[in-house]
């Protein structure tokens, strides 16, 4: 059964290439039905898409005008009478696709065509027509894909149903010939033009409506974070790399209840110099923190497949090359984002760890804590505005940085 409604087709018979308007099957008051635009004698074709808009805007009436979705497609613009590639159907062309081999081209092509007339024989009355396609059920196979038609088998049952095709499909089309009916312009030359005009129109505006929406898309595809696709997104874990005292290392976090979680167990964060090492050790070890984690074992399988890359967001790489210099030389020389983003890491390992030592070191220092708020843009620095010297800062930072260090297992 079709989900569409009403569509325009071209269609390719022995006198022409002609269009009409075709409703695949539709179920209506628990009857099934399906109809061409015609009147009770016979199915009506246009020599063009100008000839179908002047006939469909006139006051003739016809069969799909009972439609229930015909008052929605009448609405819509000139483009309603212009087919789409999918819906040219070459009856006359039929054989020669059945000559190709069966890919998934030529067997949708032919699936198509066998559908559009078989729906034009029984609505049209062609009676041979019908009889053809009830009496041939190798016909319908080709519904089923180019996958079908693989192999020995396959290629013998495609063999077939060209056979088929052959020997009968001259008739066929001759008897959808004579019950269908070319109709006569209901227009002038003038209200011709005009359809015309109005259809070249229509279709220019769709086809700049395509290529926005194309560019949104393609605009939108760049935007995108590429992280987003890789497996530590959809997982949840992070790879992260820390440069610090002028070295780089590799570890993971995560966070669980908006908890950080980190590579490594009791407080020793699992640290790599290098990200391939850190993927050899992902596939053969899980006594850590992050194995609970319940999508590790995602990454470990795609480390064991070969499909997994360290890729470090930019959001988790902490850089405290330059920091102390910074603090020493006054505020204005430092980056309060370099600053916040590497205090949160060491706040963050602290956490995770479960120990008190950041709230310790800051009790005991209480003139840096004041510091930091100040510069990180806090309230809670009870007034404090920093003032050379700044080395008791320089050393608390420093403080804080070897704190960190000590928790990596390599260095």
């Amino acid at each position: 059964m079709s989900t569409r409604a009403i569509v325009p087709i071209k269609l390719s018979l022995t006198e022409g290439d002609f269009y009409t308007l075709w409703a695949p099957k539709w179920r209506q008051n628990g009857a099934e039905w399906q109809a061409f635009l015609g009147n009770e004698e016979t199915v009506l074709l246009f020599n063009s898409p100008e000839e179908l808009l002047c006939f469909i805007e006139s006051d003739i009436k016809h069969d799909l005008q009972t439609h229930p979705e015909w008052p929605e497609f009448n609405a819509k613009d000139a483009t309603r009478v212009v087919p789409v590639d999918r819906d040219i159907y070459d009856l006359i062309g039929l054989p020669a696709k059945l000559a190709e081999r069966p890919g998934h081209e030529a067997v949708s092509t032919v699936a198509r065509n066998f559908e559009l007339a078989e729906s034009l024989a029984h609505v049209s009355g062609a009676e041979q027509a019908v009889i053809f396609f009830a009496t041939h059920s190798i016909l319908r196979n080709t519904t089923r894909g180019a996958d079908h038609y693989s192999g020995p088998e396959g290629l013998k049952e495609w063999s077939g149903v060209g056979q088929v095709v052959l020997h009968n499909w001259e008739a066929v089309v001759t008897n959808l010939d004579a019950n269908t009916r070319v109709a006569e312009p209901v227009a002038d030359s003038a209200q011709q033009e005009d359809a015309s005009r109005r259809i070249a129109d229509a279709t220019a505006a769709a086809e700049l409506r395509r290529k926005e929406e194309e560019e949104r898309r393609k605009a939108a595809k760049e935007a995108a974070d590429p992280y987003d696709l890789s497996p530590w997104a959809a997982a949840g874990i992070d790879p992260v790399k820390i440069t610090i005292n002028s070295q780089s290392t590799y570890t993971l976090r995560t966070y669980v209840n908006r908890k950080p979680v980190f590579l490594g167990k009791w407080g020793e964060i699992f640290t790599f110099p290098t990200s391939k090492q850190l993927v050899r050790w992902i596939m053969e070890n899980d006594d850590h923190d992050l194995a609970r984690v319940s999508t590790w074992p995602d990454l470990v399988t795609a480390a064991n497949a070969g499909e997994l890359e360290v890729e470090v967001h930019p959001d988790n790489l902490y850089s405290f090359n330059g920091v102390a210099t910074a603090i020493e030389k006054g505020p204005e020389a430092v980056d309060t984002d370099q600053l916040g983003r590497c205090y949160e890491l060491c706040a963050d390992a602290a956490d995770w760890a479960g120990d008190d030592s950041i709230n310790s070191f800051m009790l005991a220092n209480e003139r840096f804590q004041d510091y930091l708020s100040y510069m990180l843009g806090s309230t809670d620095h009870a007034g404090y505005v920093p003032s050379k010297p700044y080395s008791d800062h320089v050393a608390a930072w420093k403080s804080l940085e070897d704190m960190l260090v000590k928790r990596f297992s390599k260095f």
